[in-house]
């Protein structure tokens, strides 16, 4: 009112946020997303879309008489905090409950808006329940055994320094007993792998219930084990454990309608005599079923060095190695990596090989150990490198060579140098190039490695992670240096058509590949079904026995041939 009676009206155009609020509503009401909207006052809970009605199991009404600290599990703060960054709330993990009770795991993100009127967050809830199951799969068998569901090597040795670290101050020993099943191979072969398989869970289950709560026990590989005792106060005390596992071994198994009778070999390493941490105790115990094995099979031998047969084949290995790597006696031989869109070869991994002028072709698992025990991985890893970069100059220009570096060729101090030597010699693109590392490298966490594999990137050369989810921290590993291409260990491809677990596992990293924007390529591709998963899951390249085993490189030049279509070879993806 103005002071002769008069009235001011007031025209406010709010076409503008009546757009806004219908905008709003658009992307919030059909959003697949569950939203809910809090209250920033009281934290109640002011609406909800329709995702989250279906995704909770609550109705719209229902919904509005909670707060949000009603759905949360366990946190007692609101999921909102002020100050938090979009990567600090991403990075957390909410626990809800929802209408039936169940628990799921969600990833939350948050905004402040004014809504009805009231200072109010809006909530986007992505439920990472199954990405969070299977990232917990994967770090188990990491750590695991598939098979039996035994720890492996890598969980056995952190458990064994755990051992060694409360016992090192009073007299108490401790004991690693290495067993080794005899002629396992002989069951495999006459039985099969399943009644195999089988034979291995029931002799994990038998060693299990041996042995007490807290003693050790791991499955190393195929047909060995290992078990660990604390509190031991003399040898005859590892003696009488070694005769109860194999007195409950003996007993036969029946399978399948087989009765099958397996014997085993155990080699006894004992602190602080023959090894005061997990890896020399390891070593010994295996030198030790070595000889048992070659004394007589089904009994039990104690670690001897100066005695022991393998350390004498060891040394023979080292002196025939020398020799051979200064005679260039050793040769690549490339296995193909299968771009499994179309079908071609992409490029080759180079695998040394060994002809022996007596024994054949050595395999690399027996004088690679070697190699690095005695320095010799040097010489040898860069005599590889050397010739799989001037192979590979005559391939195609689209055509790489992935070349496997050890952790101790970092150590030399002259890698960078040597890889520069070997692609200007050979005058290779460095793009051409991948060089392919294990976890086992960036375990050190060494200023030093992380300064080489960057500068081996600066030159152009790729770099790929080996063996991804054989360690048990290959997901902190990546954030540590961008990779170019993760490789997928063949223990994860393997049955991959039957195995649920292996099929989400695979999708996870498949899906975290294309995040990091890297190249995922499975190992040990040997079946139809493994193939037709992979691609399924949008898996990049696969390498396998499927499409062809290594092989010299004159046939590789003949691949390639076949490829282009020099040789009439219509199909170009064909890899026999």
């Amino acid at each position: 009112m103005t002071d002769d009676g008069g009235v001011v009206g007031l025209r406010v155009d709010i076409t503008e946020l009546k757009q806004r609020e219908a905008s709003f509503r658009l992307l919030f009401d059909g959003n697949p997303v569950p939203m809910i909207v809090c209250a920033l006052d009281d934290e109640c809970i002011l609406g909800v879309n329709d995702a989250a009605v279906a995704h909770y199991g609550y109705s719209r009404a229902e919904f509005e008489r909670l707060k949000i600290r009603s759905l949360q599990a366990f946190d007692s703060e609101p999921p909102w905090t002020v100050g938090a960054t979009g990567e600090e709330q991403a990075g957390r993990t909410w626990k809800h409950v929802k209408a039936d009770g169940a628990l799921i795991d969600l990833a939350i993100y948050s905004r402040e808006l004014t809504y009805a009127e009231r200072p109010a967050v809006l909530l986007a809830l992505m439920d990472i329940t199954e990405r969070k199951r299977a990232e917990a799969r994967l770090a188990f068998m990491a750590q695991h055994d598939t098979l039996t569901g035994l720890p492996n090597r890598s969980l056995l040795r952190q458990q064994v320094d755990e051992m060694l670290l409360h016992t090192r101050r009073s007299a108490e020993k401790v004991a690693l007993l290495m067993l080794g099943l005899d002629n396992f191979k002989a069951v495999n072969d006459t039985l099969g792998h399943a009644v195999g398989d089988k034979l291995l869970r029931g002799v994990a289950k038998r060693l299990r219930s041996t042995l007490r709560e807290e003693d050790a026990l791991a499955r190393l590989n195929s047909d060995e084990f290992a078990i660990v005792q604390s509190g031991l106060a003399r040898p005859e005390d590892a003696v009488m454990l070694a005769k109860r596992l194999l007195a409950a071994i003996a007993d036969p198994y029946l399978l399948d309608g087989h009765s099958v009778v397996i014997g085993a070999s155990i080699g006894i390493a004992m602190t602080p005599s023959d090894g005061d941490d997990s890896e020399k105790l390891l070593k010994s115990a295996d030198m030790a079923l070595s000889r048992a094995k070659l004394d007589a099979r089904g009994s039990f031998a104690f670690f001897e060095a100066a005695l022991d047969a393998k350390a004498q084949s060891r040394r023979k290995i080292e002196v025939e190695l020398r020799d051979a790597i200064q005679n260039d006696v050793l040769r690549p031989y490339y296995q193909p990596l299968i771009d499994l869109h179309s079908g071609r070869i992409t490029g080759f991994e180079a695998l040394v090989r060994w002809p022996h002028a007596e024994r054949g072709m050595v395999s690399p698992a027996e004088f690679i150990p070697v190699a690095e025990d005695t320095g010799l991985i040097n010489p040898l890893g860069g005599l590889m490198l050397r010739r799989a970069c001037l192979d590979a100059a005559a391939w195609p220009d689209d055509v790489r060579v992935a070349v496997n570096l050890s952790p101790l060729q970092f150590r030399s101090g002259n890698l960078l140098s040597m890889v520069t030597d070997a692609l200007k010699h050979s005058g290779l693109p460095p793009r051409r190039l991948e060089l392919e590392i294990t976890e086992t490298l960036l375990l050190e966490k060494s200023a030093q490695v992380l300064a080489t594999l960057h500068a081996l990137r600066a030159l152009g050369v790729r770099i790929s992670m080996d063996d991804f989810g054989t360690g048990y921290s290959s997901l902190s590993y990546l954030r540590s240096f961008p990779f170019d291409k993760i490789k997928i260990d063949q223990s994860f491809v393997r049955d991959l058509g039957a195995n649920r677990e292996a099929q989400a596992i695979i999708r996870s990293i498949v899906s975290l590949g294309k995040g990091l924007g890297v190249t995922i390529t499975a190992e040990g591709v040997e079946t139809e079904a493994e193939l037709s998963c992979l691609r399924t899951e949008g898996c990049h390249e696969g390498q396998g026995f499927l499409f062809s085993k290594a092989r010299p490189h004159a046939e590789i030049v003949s691949l390639l041939a076949a490829q282009r279509g020099i040789d009439g070879g219509e199909d170009a993806a064909l890899v026999a």
